[in-house]
């Protein structure tokens, strides 16, 4: 960037004075003469180069406005007379520091612009600040068009002197970066507390789903308005949970002893002996138990009670009766039951044990990638365990 105390006001007459007289010319040619070119921008003057020599019919007075609604007019006044030279100097009868208006402004930190007006001549030219032009560096004409109606500096703005332009951007400037930096700062803020509610949003769809545990059903969180303190309550809780290394279950042996047993395997115990004998013996109706034929008598003994075949036997099981074996279908259907209940009451605990310990390590200052490593670890160190 070019500081305003190494950039000078431009000599508008150095600068106009012999693009002016060309204007004429160019309102009838259709290529520059080569002493224009240097006064205009490298941009403009590349436009001029290439699209007059792609034109064969067109005057390249069109070339140096940006607006194509303005071209007739422009072309108007340059064959007009007020153009015309003084017959006796030669040159444009103006007077360059009475009639010309000049107004300037920064656009950015590489290009400072000025407008020059000619109100009577009905002409404006828009000047740019060239550093590094091949042809030299200084104020170049960057456009000519027509004056606007009814401020010719409507559309342009700008300041009086450049000293007053370049104050002007540097307040703009600063006011664009704390405005930025506000809408940067609070598009962070929403962006963080968009983060926290959907956090609390997921964590709350475990909360609403119903506790199905069999055991304790109740939130392992202190509990407001429990007799002694919340921290006593919260950890008194845990003395209940199933330990993970632990292979004895009481909820499971509980289960267990509801279930009938295999067929034929029905514990000793349970058959009654009846007049000390070991003859056949049938379970109650309401334990629904499964026996097998008791050893087979002698060939006299059976025949005079049953009058069947001495060698006939019966391994194979029957029930006690019919009601018993509806029973024991129902204990068996009542067992699987609590075993699913069982089941999804485990997963619920570990989902919950996870969520508190992930909002403890969010408390404690430990972010989620460090949670989850920590987690990754300890199921590596069980695989090992179990290996």
């Amino acid at each position: 960037m070019t500081t305003s105390t190494t950039i000078k006001q431009p000599d508008v007459q150095q600068v106009l004075g012999h693009l002016l007289p060309s204007l004429p010319a160019a309102a009838l040619s259709t290529e520059p003469t080569e002493n224009v070119l240097p006064l205009l921008s490298p941009i403009l003057r590349q436009r001029v180069q290439l699209l007059s020599s792609a034109s064969s019919s067109d005057p390249w007075i069109r070339l140096l406005c940006y607006d194509p609604s303005k071209v007739p007019r422009l072309t108007e006044i340059a064959q007009g007379d007020r153009l015309e030279p003084h017959p006796a100097s030669g040159e444009v009868e103006i007077d360059w520091e009475y009639d010309a208006e000049i107004r300037y402004r920064r656009v950015d930190e590489e290009t400072l612009q000025a407008l020059v007006v000619f109100k009577d001549l009905e002409l404006t030219f828009r000047l740019i600040y060239c550093v590094g032009d091949p042809l030299g560096d200084g104020w170049k004409v960057g456009e000519v068009s027509v004056t606007e109606k009814p401020s010719p500096f409507s559309s342009f703005g700008g300041v009086s002197n450049i000293v007053e332009a370049e104050r002007q951007f540097k307040e703009s400037k600063v006011k664009t970066g704390q405005s930025s930096g506000l809408t940067s700062s609070r598009g962070a803020i929403l962006t963080h507390d968009d983060d926290e509610e959907d956090d609390d949003d997921y964590w709350a769809r475990y909360d609403a789903t119903p506790a199905r545990t069999p055991a304790i059903k109740r939130s392992p969180a202190p509990q407001s308005g429990g007799h002694g303190t919340a921290e006593d309550d919260y950890y008194a809780q845990y003395d209940d949970v199933q330990p993970a290394m632990d292979n004895h279950d009481p909820d499971e042996e509980a289960n267990l002893r509801n279930i009938a047993p295999p067929l034929g395997l029905a514990a000793r115990s349970e058959i009654p002996i009846i007049n000390g004998s070991d003859d056949e013996v049938e379970g109650n109706e309401t334990q629904g138990s499964w026996t097998l034929a008791g050893k087979p008598r002698s060939p006299s003994t059976h025949s005079r009670r049953s009058g069947d075949d001495p060698n006939l036997i019966h391994p194979h099981p029957r029930p006690a009766s019919s009601a018993g074996s509806n029973a024991s279908v129902e204990k068996l259907e009542a067992a699987a039951a609590k075993q699913e209940q069982s089941d999804f009451g485990v997963k619920q605990h570990v989902s919950r044990s996870i969520k508190s310990l992930y909002q403890l390590s969010r408390a404690s200052g430990i972010d989620r990638e460090e949670f989850e490593r920590l987690v990754k670890v300890e199921l590596d160190m069980l695989g090992l365990m179990e290996e």
